[in-house]
């Protein structure tokens, strides 16, 4: 199953400078793709919509608070004639300048089992309005401590929606295991390609992956085999051997730095892996594409 990905309009934005608030207006027939992203989001928004998440879908209407994870794949359907309210963005790399941000980043509205949709009242709204425009205004100046402050006010956000009771819209959709497919190959896919020799692949087996995604290793393989017709472990041997056979051509790293690029401790455990599946070593294969 090849799942198509786009990437967002802001995603080179975000890459640059890590943070960008924006306000929304009349955004009434705006139809978020369901697709990759690389950045957090925090959406403030007034009006009807539905709001697709890994592997629920959320109906709502008056004003909600929205945080999305560019782990796990969304799409936003707008209902309502009229749209409003604010957005912010921001790449892990910004948000972890701070000492805290580990923490945030692990709050229940960030995972994939958690529910990132939360109802919003009047007063909250207001509240959170002046939060979003603070930060809209801290991102045009030129203060030296302007990025920290705007990390105070995401950081201040999380905190303020935790008081908060989480929106219980929403249900499971006919296609949760479609979803939970997508989200595992999406996340598969953004552990590639390998750019430096020094940072080792983290997720290797089914069950890290299902660890990060906080679902049961069962669960994830029943429905990826279900949807696929191969297993998780399959997905990720493919990905990996595909991957050890571009760094082999493309670089020119040795075996050993290879192997450990791909999460395997020692150069021997790597060159069997590699044989098994391919029917030659690493080294042979190489010489071949020369």
């Amino acid at each position: 199953m090849q799942i198509k990905r786009t990437l967002s309009e802001f995603n080179n934005e975000l890459k640059l400078k890590g943070f960008k608030a924006f306000q929304i207006d009349d955004d009434s027939n705006a139809t978020r793709t369901y697709s990759r992203k690389e950045f957090y989001k925090i959406c403030l928004t007034t009006g009807k919509s539905i709001i697709h998440y890994a592997d629920r879908s959320f109906e709502q209407e008056g004003t909600i608070l929205f945080f999305g994870n560019p782990h796990i794949p969304y799409s936003w359907e707008t209902i309502s004639t009229t749209y409003k309210g604010y957005t912010c963005l921001f790449s892990e790399d910004f948000l972890k300048q701070s000492e805290r941000s580990e923490s945030l980043l692990q709050s229940p509205f960030f995972k994939i089992d958690g529910t990132p949709v939360l109802e919003i009242s009047e007063e909250q709204r207001l509240f959170l309005n002046t939060l979003f425009l603070k930060m809209i205004e801290e991102q045009e100046n030129d203060y030296t401590f302007k990025d920290e402050l705007i990390r105070n006010y995401i950081s201040l956000i999380i905190h303020e929606s935790l008081k908060l009771q989480p929106s219980e819209h929403y249900h499971q959709t006919k296609k949760a295991t479609a979803r939970i497919t997508s989200v595992f190959l999406e996340l598969l896919e953004r552990q590639f390609p390998i750019e430096t020799s020094d940072h080792p692949l983290q997720l290797r087996t089914a069950q890290d992956y299902a660890r990060y995604l906080n679902v049961h290793t069962n669960y994830l393989n029943r429905a990826v085999k279900e949807v696929t017709g191969k297993s998780t472990t399959a997905h990720i041997t493919e990905r990996i051997i595909a991957e050890a056979k571009a760094l082999l051509q493309h670089t020119d790293w040795n075996i050993a730095e290879v192997a450990y690029a791909l999460g395997f401790e020692y150069p021997t455990y790597f060159n069997n892996f590699f044989k098994k599946l391919t029917g030659t070593n690493p080294k042979s294969l190489r010489e071949a594409m020369v």
